[in-house]
């Protein structure tokens, strides 16, 4: 799985808008690769609604970490800055694969997405985040979404899954990610290669 870990231009420090967007690649394919490894591990996500709705889930959740990420390193605004665009970002190209292989307008498509993270941002204010990461409640209510997504046959199952395996894996990529992000130092300019899922601007 390939994801941005460094900068390659320059040694500056970088604003939140554009951490945000380089977190948004990272988010986008470590949720993709949640869901390929819940389904090698047998769960039935089927190509369709549900898929989407796996995704969708998974994405909220790894924004909620990102945030919790952010409040370490900036000052409330600049956190709020990098939080919204980041929503943005990952919403943006959600709703970009939504559209294209579902129907749909795309505004609708995103907006919709929008408003779920919405809707889950106060539930996860409920839980802790510590210098070791998401408390258990954190990952447990995403396995409780997630649930109820699953067929029945899955829905309990899901939540071992996802609380000992996707969720520690996912987090422990992310916060990886975002602290070599967060290291300005110039590095080693690499041939440019082409995005698999570009992000478009909000």
């Amino acid at each position: 799985m390939r994801i941005k870990s460094n900068w390659f231009k320059s040694g500056r420090e970088h604003t939140p808008e554009e951490l945000a967007g380089a977190v948004a690649f990272n988010v986008s394919r470590i949720a993709e690769n949640a869901l390929k490894n819940t389904r090698r591990a047998k769960f039935e996500v089927a190509i369709g609604p549900q898929y989407f709705a796996f995704l969708a889930e998974f994405l909220v959740f790894l924004i909620q970490v990102a945030d919790r990420l952010a409040y370490r390193q900036f000052p409330a605004e600049d956190r709020a800055t990098f939080t919204s665009s980041l929503a943005n970002h990952v919403a943006a190209t959600y709703a970009e694969n939504q559209s294209r292989l579902m129907g749909g307008e795309l505004k609708s498509c995103k907006q919709q997405f929008i408003d779920a993270l919405n809707g889950r941002a106060g539930e996860y204010a409920e839980f802790g985040y510590t210098e070791n990461g998401p408390e258990f409640a954190f990952s447990r209510y995403l396995a409780f979404c997630m649930g109820q997504i699953m067929d029945e046959k899955d829905s309990g199952w899901i939540i071992d899954q996802i609380i000992s395996i996707e969720a520690p894996n996912a987090v422990e990529m992310l916060e990886g990610n975002f602290r070599n992000l967060l290291d300005s130092k110039p590095q080693k300019v690499r041939p440019a290669r082409r995005r698999l899922t570009p992000v478009q601007r909000a």
